[in-house]
């Protein structure tokens, strides 16, 4: 049964490795659709807001692409794998509550686990959706393999997942990923 709160018209689970560019795309996305349509949801958030207060750390710090977020990744990791042993559809229940745009953006989806909570509470309305991009285009976006994160299930949990619903592919040529997102674009607006 799905939680409280709007019933989405889509759910769109994003997915991809660090720096393939997950955020930039939710963001187009929702750029284009306007903010009172369409809300990004980050699993991320809910984790590092709890991770935050159980350390004693600065949570928005967290939030952004910086070295402070990069010190505490790995232990990070470690926590919420914990914590979705324990309950997997935890952070998924918290960044639903309350929500009332009709298109969500899940932009950070990384295990089975999260697709397949998604999928139980919303059914058909789910959807995923694949961000590639080469590692060369990552490594120009300050991508460095880092042992322990990139081998980790939150960076590669998905990699034999199967077939996704969609694939964009983003090495870095702006006119074809502008293509690609005009297609999505189109089917979103179907939903509407």
């Amino acid at each position: 049964m799905a939680p409280q709160g709007g019933a989405p018209r889509l759910v769109l689970l994003f997915s991809g490795k660090r720096k393939s560019g997950k955020d930039f795309v939710t963001e187009a996305l929702q750029r284009r659709l306007g903010a009172g349509v369409c809300a990004i949801l980050r699993l991320s958030g809910p984790l590092k807001e709890q991770y935050a207060q159980e350390h004693g750390l600065d949570f928005q710090r967290l939030l952004d692409a910086s070295t402070y977020k990069e010190a505490y990744r790995r232990d990070m990791i470690r926590w919420g794998e914990e914590k979705r042993q324990a309950d997997p559809g935890f952070f998924c229940r918290k960044i639903v509550e309350g929500v009332s745009q009709p298109i969500w953006l899940v932009s950070d989806a990384r295990r089975v686990s999260d697709i397949q909570w998604f999928q139980e509470a919303y059914g058909a309305v789910t959807q995923t959706v694949r961000v590639v991009a080469s590692e060369q285009s990552r490594q120009q976006r300050g991508w460095v393999f880092t042992l322990g994160v990139d081998d980790a299930e939150s960076e590669c949990g998905l990699d034999d997942f199967g077939d996704f619903d969609w694939v964009l592919e983003n090495h870095g040529d702006a006119q074809h990923l502008e293509e690609q997102l005009g297609k999505l674009l189109e089917f979103v607006r179907s939903r509407l």
